[in-house]
């Protein structure tokens, strides 16, 4: 088994470099990101759901930083010479991350004081400057600081003996310059203030404070700033900046070394906080002397520096549309229906009578928590077995399998402690599991276990007279078992009793709990077994069916494309006649649409209310198509590094249901960004049609 992809060939002889044949999956990164701050610029997009919009890129900014700048760094410093897929060696991705990412952030601020500030201040939704403030709203927030805030504010002084404090990961701080002696003499010339995390980033003025309008809204930022001075009693602050630090938030756990995975990673987690220091964000205002020194300390470059001009977490806005009732500003409510085939009673043999999918968001997420809660409470259910990546706070899925294993059901539950940024509750669910009698295992050790499957165990009655035999049902998914995302995520779930299928999982299950050989699969693809070599047969039958003169055409959609084997297989696919059309919401390393290269093929991106995805594969196969669902996105990770499931839909109408969502994709103009040969996105021409995802809505 190997975990690492195939190493690329020499393709000089053929006259492309290897920067003529991928694009830098960072970059393409930040280009996604792009993508979303340009859904706060939509004025189509109610104005509330524009800020989130803002927020969400912000928050995507911040973990690109966290996760893929400091591995960038990382292989800077192991082996600075070594140069990827692109061409580009870690020194000039650094470079080229650093002028993207710095006009990136400048869009961002521009959007904000620009755009999104005066178009809120329209809608009375304000957030007051120090220089506006009445008399007595000054008077209402200096009351606020020195009752609510600076009880739990430490200001630290710096000198030899009060050296620069460790600043935790993404926390606001300030940077203070002083003037004259405090009690002891002293007259350092500035102190670090660090805000905690238990402090609210935005405070409401109560409106009934004369001069106060329905929602005004004050930076916890300008109320430091504003009375500073009351923390340094006798000393006069001459200047306040607001910082934040981001640090490399990746766990690293020697997986070979390591002989119990969840100690390893509650260890680990406690000094997420602490990583190497990647990004300085800092006012646009402060002095250059001092963003230089708090540069120096947290040994970064002047290219690791962002001003900005305002509020260093631009995130931290997310809280507004919750606390403004503006029903008329944000999205009209959508509630997700249900499926007449799961009205009934028993869905066991709604599941039997004929395989059924779900859609989410526009169906509900509803039958799959009555599946297993059905199975918890079904006598004739013996066994459950599921897999578990992010599950949500007290998740529905969760209580059912706890439900389960008390009613003395055999429950096997495969969780995945390295969910990024989930281990924490991962980890409390896993005991939560173990209190009641769950099996829990942690998948295998150098594998993310990311397939989405549960499989039910059920004593039914036989054809044969007074028999009785076991029955496989299986819920296979592209997303994750959490209700809450299940309602903003767009994805499939597959429901069958179809005999192979539930075997298949079966055999995945005891690989995954169990030892032994790669087991023989029937219907499903699997990494890091079959999955990219089954990928690459596929993709090079449908290139033997175009040299042949048969129809042949490729329709891909997911969330990532950079593995760069199967980057090839649709070059080659290209080059021999197959149309290929693949929607990627996010990094995408092909190239499309160059001479001699990659004519044939159209990339796009789908944004818009809800997330893109679920990923589909659909091959022409001359007439026989062929159509698999799949938690994998065709990264290296996904085909080599984890354990991922694709799976067929047997069922003709199903296959041409989801079909036809993929055209409506493809014809879509108004959610869409169409990838250029330089890594660049555009708006197609717009036809005045629905946005895909609100025709969806309308169809369910």
């Amino acid at each position: 088994m190997t975990k690492e992809p195939p190493a690329l060939p020499d393709l000089s002889e053929q006259g492309f470099a290897p920067a003529d044949l991928f694009l830098n999956r960072e970059l393409s990164l930040l280009e996604f990101n792009r993508r979303v701050l340009e859904q706060a610029l939509d004025e189509s997009v109610p104005l509330l759901e524009r800020l989130k919009f803002l927020c969400i890129a912000s928050a995507n900014l911040d973990e690109f930083f966290e996760i893929r700048v400091a591995g960038v760094q990382q292989m800077a410093e192991l082996n600075p010479l070594q140069r990827g897929a692109d061409g580009m060696t870690p020194a000039e991705t650094l470079a080229a991350i650093s002028k993207r990412a710095h006009e990136l952030v400048d869009a961002q601020y521009r959007l904000f004081n620009d755009v999104i500030i005066p178009a809120l201040d329209r809608e009375r939704i304000r957030f007051v400057r120090r220089s506006e403030w009445s008399t007595e709203q000054d008077a209402w927030l200096k009351n606020y600081f020195h009752n609510e805030l600076m009880p739990v504010l430490s200001p630290i002084g710096l000198d030899p003996a009060h050296p620069f404090p460790r600043i935790l990961n993404k926390s606001l701080n300030f940077i203070v310059q002083l003037s004259g002696k405090d009690a002891f003499g002293r007259n350092t010339g500035f102190a670090i203030v660090q805000a905690p995390r238990a402090l609210p980033r935005l405070i409401q003025i109560p409106p009934e404070v004369p001069g106060t309008g329905p929602h005004d809204f004050v930076f916890l930022s300008s109320v430091i700033h504003a009375y500073v001075d009351d923390l340094f009693p006798g000393m006069e602050a001459t200047g306040s900046y607001q910082f934040r630090l981001t640090r490399n938030s990746d766990l690293l756990v020697d997986e070979e070394e390591v002989k119990d995975l969840m100690e390893a990673l509650e260890g680990e987690l406690s000094q997420r906080q602490w990583g190497d220091i990647v990004r300085l964000e800092v006012a646009h205002n402060c002095p250059e002397h001092l963003w230089q020194y708090l540069m120096d300390v947290a040994q970064l470059t002047p290219a690791d520096v962002y001003q900005v001009n305002g509020p260093v977490n631009l995130h931290r806005l997310m809280t507004i549309p919750d606390m403004v009732d503006r029903p008329e500003l944000k999205y009209p409510p959508y509630t997700p229906r249900i499926p007449k085939a799961f009205a009934g009673p028993d869905v066991f043999a709604a599941i039997r009578e004929r395989d059924q999918l779900l859609q989410h968001p526009y169906e509900s997420f509803m039958p799959v928590v009555d599946f297993l809660r059905h199975a918890a409470r079904d006598p004739r259910v013996l066994a459950i077995k599921q897999t578990l990546y992010r599950t949500g706070d007290k998740s529905a899925v969760a209580e059912a399998l706890i439900e389960a294993a008390r009613n003395g059901k055999e429950v096997t539950v495969v969780v995945e402690l390295r969910a990024r940024f989930d281990e924490e509750a991962n980890i409390d669910l896993a005991e939560q599991l173990q209190e009641v009698g769950a099996h829990v295992v942690y998948g295998v050790v150098g594998y993310k276990t990311h397939a989405k499957m549960c499989l039910v165990v059920r004593r039914e009655d036989a054809t044969s007279v007074g028999g009785s035999t076991l029955r496989y049902y299986a819920h296979l998914g592209t997303g994750n078992y959490h209700p809450r995302t299940a309602r903003i995520y767009t994805d499939y779930g597959l429901f069958t009793a179809d005999s192979q299928i539930c075997k298949d999982v079966h055999a995945v299950f005891l690989q995954l709990t169990s030892l032994g050989k790669v087991t023989k699969l029937h219907r499903l693809l699997q990494s890091p077994f079959s999955l990219a070599r089954q990928l690459q047969s596929k993709i090079e039958r449908e290139i033997a069916h175009a040299v042949a003169g048969r129809p042949a055409r490729i329709i891909a959609k997911m969330n990532a494309l950079v593995e760069s084997e199967t980057i090839l297989a649709l070059y080659r696919a290209s080059r021999a006649g197959v149309k290929v059309d693949l929607i990627v919401r996010g990094m995408c390393s092909l190239r499309p649409g160059v001479k001699d290269l990659s004519e044939n093929i159209h990339v796009r991106s789908i944004i818009g209310r809800f997330l893109e995805h679920h990923r589909c594969y659909w091959f022409a196969n001359d007439g026989d198509a062929e159509l698999y669902l799949s938690s994998a996105d065709w990264m290296e990770r996904n085909l080599f590094r984890r354990v991922e499931v694709a799976f067929p839909v047997l069922d003709k109408k199903l296959r041409e249901r989801v079909l036809e969502h993929l055209h409506a994709y493809l014809a879509d103009t108004a959610q869409s960004w169409v990838l250029q040969p330089d890594g660049s996105y555009l708006r197609p021409a717009q036809d005045g049609s629905k946005p895909v995802q609100l025709r969806f809505m309308e169809e369910a």
